[in-house]
């Protein structure tokens, strides 16, 4: 079919790098067991299920959202355990605060453009989102075992002035907790150049520690600090609620550029019924940490597995042969996983497993050692 000379001059509108750009794939799931994405596998109780959806149904879906926004901001900060001062920013997703982050700060410099920066690898929000909002990204390699290599961080800090600097806690696709006084030495460095550090603590529900404890504890060191988390692992992955938390100043600053109505009534009342239900959500949490070491120790003991790293999240990162060819053969075994091998060299023959129940854990496992 021939594309109409008027589509074609259309089309030259658009920026080339987003022409050249490959959209976000989610993997069809229908009939599989999804182990790609890291979500909760639990589903919510009938009876709870039946109290939201009566609750739901009783919304005023004719009016914009109103002041349940700011009931679910302050049951956030006390969810969380955020520092007096401090101010709640929402998003729909973590994915939207960080766009918000970029562009707020996507302003010129004396070196030309505003940097972002992050180890890598990581977060593939955080490039993307410094390429559309007009940033310049810099990637400081994890050293081959994923720890900072934190010479190079300070000097790449140093160097490109950052205006924001990421650090995932733990981080993806490496489910690496970092040591606090690495964490802090980044912290200092972004803080004696004057930038923001973002702590991105989506996979805080499993994760031994959360710098909210850094935060409480020295508010003045840590006043350029932002904390950054979503109710996604929590266990509303559906429902697309993240939120950023820090010295009101800023986070009021950052606020500015987020749209009006961004969190829909549904998305709110639910994230309010799910905190309601706080303790129901740690039970999961703590029922998937269970399983965590248990399916660690199963595929170091895999023939065909050459190495599987320590996690402190809901995902095991591991490498095999050829991560291709596993994956494609788990696929036909009725498995989802992530083969995350083209992200960053360092993850060649890598794969990204999620941490879900003993079952699918066992299915999983199955179909892996069959696909080796």
């Amino acid at each position: 079919m021939t594309v109409p000379e008027t589509q074609q001059r259309a089309m030259q509108r658009i920026r080339a790098d987003v022409r050249a750009m490959s959209a976000y794939h989610v993997q069809p799931a229908q009939g599989l067991l999804k182990m790609d994405t890291m979500e909760n596998p639990f589903r919510l109780p009938a009876a709870l299920q039946q109290a939201l959806g009566a609750r739901l149904g009783a919304l005023e879906i004719n009016r914009y959202p109103g002041e349940r926004l700011d009931v679910l901001k302050q049951m956030l900060a006390d969810y969380a355990g955020a520092p007096a001062g401090s101010a709640v920013l929402l998003g729909n997703g973590s994915d939207e605060i960080i766009t918000l982050l970029a562009l707020a700060t996507a302003q010129p410099t004396a070196g030309g453009r505003a940097t972002m920066l992050a180890p890598m690898p990581g977060f593939v929000m955080y490039p993307l989102s410094a390429q559309l909002q007009g940033l310049d990204f810099v990637g400081v390699n994890l050293t081959p075992d994923f720890e900072l290599d934190l010479p190079a961080l300070q000097a790449a800090i140093a160097q490109h002035r950052p205006a924001i600097t990421y650090i995932a806690y733990p981080n993806n696709p490496t489910a690496t907790l970092w040591p606090e006084d690495q964490v802090q030495a980044v912290i200092d460095a972004v803080g004696a150049i004057g930038g923001l550090v973002v702590m991105d603590e989506a996979y805080q529900p499993f994760a031994s520690r959360s710098w909210i404890r850094n935060m409480q504890a020295d508010p003045a060191r840590n006043a350029h600090v932002l904390l950054m988390r979503t109710l996604s692992k929590f266990g509303l992955a559906g429902a697309r609620l993240g939120y950023l938390i820090g010295p009101a100043a800023l986070v009021n600053e950052l606020d500015k550029v987020r749209p009006p109505y961004n969190i829909s009534v549904l998305n709110c009342e639910t994230a309010i019924f799910a905190l309601e239900h706080a303790a129901l959500y740690a039970e999961q949490a703590a029922a998937i940490r269970a399983e965590r070491q248990p399916l660690i120790d199963a595929l170091t003991a895999l023939d065909g597995v050459d190495k599987v790293w320590p996690s402190e999240a809901n995902m095991v990162l591991l490498r095999v042969r050829d991560a291709g060819a596993a994956q494609a053969a788990m696929k036909a075994r009725g498995v989802l996983v992530k083969n995350v091998s083209a992200m960053h060299p360092l993850l060649a023959n890598c794969l990204r497993l999620t941490v879900g129940t003993r079952e699918e854990n066992a299915q999983m496992l199955a179909a892996l050692k069959e696909s080796l």
